[in-house]
């Protein structure tokens, strides 16, 4: 039985992962264990011998989830420009997967289903180490996989797109520099966002990443921070999917022009 384009590219990307893995380790695992060690267990000591617990968990409970879930909005960030303009222009593979039976919008979507995958191997080990150094504190920590994969394709999706008509890779440093590293600093990762200036703690509501942190802080918490209610969680939840719906139906059009004139 013949297997589905959206299917095949998948296959494609995991061919190519499989060679090259060994060189995404750092990026994807390594670092964001260092950063868990460094600020949950180096920084959470100063906290908790200062002010104690930050939103009734103890650091380390607290920044777990956001890590986990900014790391992998960086990962797919990254994945999402070059690799596309690699595609795309550099090494003509998008051109050449349409010259087959394949379409550009399998091209796309498997794209995304690629991101998907690798967010589940990345995030299911860090959430594998974080549970042994007592940074999950709650079984129902395992959603937060789930709530991570969200993220990062709400970040995916639109940047694909983009970044798919892009003449040169010039203006990926500067997207990752003003949009994507301040939202990694500033969507409740490291602190909670009630600690922002009221003039501008609103705006986190339109960060897709503020959203999955929340997701899984809820999650690896069991309630106690981040999303602690069934409406908090179905909002955080369909924002996330409306970015990906969005994002997505951009994509469809910006791949069939580009791949397609």
């Amino acid at each position: 039985m013949a297997r589905a384009p959206v299917v095949r590219v998948l296959e494609r990307e995991w061919v190519v992962w499989r060679s090259l893995w060994r060189g995404s380790v750092f990026s994807a695992v390594v670092a964001p264990l260092l950063f868990l060690g460094a600020m949950g267990l180096g920084l959470g000591q100063l906290v908790k011998q200062g002010s104690g617990n930050v939103d009734g968990v103890t650091y380390l409970a607290f920044v777990t989830p956001g890590l986990m879930a900014a790391s992998a909005v960086m990962q797919s960030a990254g994945e999402s420009l070059w690799p596309v303009m690699a595609g795309v222009k550099w090494l003509g593979t998008y051109h050449a997967a349409v010259s087959t039976p394949v379409e550009s919008a399998d091209v796309y979507t498997g794209k995304l289903a690629w991101t998907g995958v690798r967010t589940v191997i990345s995030a299911s080990i860090f959430l594998v180490v974080a549970t042994v150094l007592g940074g999950v504190t709650s079984p129902w920590g395992v959603l937060a996989i789930p709530a991570t994969v969200l993220g990062a394709l709400a970040i995916a999706a639109p940047l694909a797109a983009w970044a798919v008509l892009q003449e040169s890779d010039g203006p990926f440093a500067v997207v990752m520099r003003i949009v994507i590293f301040p939202l990694f600093l500033f969507s409740g990762t490291f602190f909670p966002v009630s600690r922002l200036p009221n003039s501008i703690e609103w705006l986190v509501v339109f960060s897709p990443l503020w959203h999955a942190v929340e997701l899984c802080r809820g999650a690896t918490t069991g309630g106690a921070a981040g999303a602690d209610t069934l409406p908090a969680v179905v909002a955080h939840v369909v924002v996330l999917l409306g970015f990906i719906g969005v994002g997505w139906c951009w994509g469809v059009r910006t791949f069939h022009r580009i791949l397609t004139r």
